[in-house]
């Protein structure tokens, strides 16, 4: 059973709102990266920074305060009508909470350990809860007083992209009507040292699949979908035709704390799963966005997982280039690229776009890489995207638009 994906907020590096992010998007407009100090001590990086102005806090939810529950509100009120819909028409009880991330408030909560460390004392402000996985879940439901499930997953880059598929569980299931799902991760010094000190952050721009390619470039962004079982009204969900979660798949390779396995062996597996879960074939994909976080293990698994799913080629990218790897949202941004490809917001019928210096990897098979501007040969019914993550997690998606 299809999930359809009836709204869509984000905000992202490439502007807020469906309209903004896909103009940007398919002009492979890739301003929203900038170079910014402060991250990394001694290190200039190129992060993809939200830089719209973030609403404030609904009243009396102040003890949730965190940056990333203001990009996920951010997102949420672009789809607050619909929101608002599902719960009139379904009920509390019967609409979900499904939501992906790895820093939560983070930020905030190592702001006022540094107070402790300096001054002896948290500041007045500090509460524990900001830093737990589930907050943003918590916050969401609290917000909108549903008491449908509401939970938080959290591996790693392909959090988001489980929450899409965890959320069409819950539909199947009968457990919920409605699922409020997506992902949320902002910007934080945790996660750029981290996979600084992994030496996998690149200071320019990231290079996917070059022969070049030094790393990736954290990013922050939100994205969030009101998924049920049958399409809203056209004029409701603000797309043409009806987009649908068509199936996923999901395995876990194991192979190793952080590097994939060298041949992509739990990526392909995912991808397979994912063409069965949605009745389709290798060839039926008309555009497929891939992890390609411009890191040298993941570009060269991923391709050769590519090769062996897809050995007579499917047109790809990675749109890492134009938000920024966003960690936790990242699956959910990326099946929110998709969406936008296959909604009425794409008007000239293009596909992502793959930024990069177009030297090619000779160790590497060549993929079908999308050049800018370049439009789809025919208008796109089937997308694939892909997310991979720490600890052997990966994890494929199909969406879909239908009659």
């Amino acid at each position: 059973m299809p999930g359809y994906l009836n709204a869509l907020g984000l905000i992202c590096a490439l502007g807020e709102g469906k309209q903004a992010v896909a103009d940007a998007l398919f002009a492979g407009d890739g301003s929203g990266m900038r170079a910014q100090d402060g991250w990394v001590t001694g290190r200039r990086l190129t992060v993809g920074a939200v830089s719209a102005e973030l609403p404030p806090l609904p009243n009396g939810m102040q003890a949730a305060f965190s940056r990333n529950n203001q990009l996920l509100l951010a997102a949420a009120l672009q789809i607050e009508a619909q929101i608002r819909a599902a719960i009139a028409q379904y009920g509390a009880a019967r609409v979900g909470v499904v939501l992906g991330t790895s820093t939560s408030g983070i930020h905030e909560a190592s702001q006022g350990i540094a107070r402790f460390v300096d001054d002896g004392a948290l500041p007045a402000d500090y509460c524990y809860a900001q830093q737990e996985i589930a907050a943003p879940a918590i916050f969401l439901a609290e917000w909108l007083g549903l008491s449908g499930p509401a939970y938080c997953l959290s591996t790693a880059c392909t959090s988001s992209a489980r929450a899409l598929l965890s959320a069409q569980r819950l539909l199947q299931q009968g457990v919920c009507d409605a699922v409020l799902c997506g992902g949320v991760d902002s910007l934080c010094r945790l996660t750029l040292n981290g996979f600084s000190a992994l030496e996998a952050v690149a200071a320019e721009r990231c290079n996917p699949f070059s022969l070049n390619r030094r790393g990736i470039n954290i990013g922050e962004a939100a994205a969030l979908f009101v998924m049920t079982r049958a399409p809203l009204s056209q004029a409701a969900a603000g797309a043409e035709p009806p987009i649908a979660l068509l199936g996923g798949g999901a395995s876990s390779d194991a192979h190793h704390i952080s590097a994939p396995h060298p041949e992509g062996l739990g990526a392909q597996q995912a991808m397979r799963k994912a063409l069965a879960a949605a009745g389709v074939a290798a060839e039926e994909i008309d555009y497929l966005n891939l992890h390609g976080t411009a890191t040298q293990h993941n570009d060269a698994m991923e391709s050769l997982a590519m090769q062996a799913v897809f050995p007579h080629g499917v047109p790809c990218s990675s749109t890492k280039p134009l938000s920024g790897h966003t960690l936790g949202a990242a699956g959910a941004l990326e099946a929110a690229f998709c969406w936008l490809t296959l909604s009425a917001y794409n008007r000239d019928q293009r596909l992502p776009p793959h930024l990069w210096d177009g030297q090619a990897d000779p160790q590497l098979p060549r993929l079908q890489l999308v050049e800018v501007h370049a439009a789809a040969a025919r208008r796109p019914h089937r997308l694939m995207s892909n997310s991979f993550a720490f600890g052997g997690s990966n994890l494929s998606l199909i969406l879909g638009a239908l009659p």
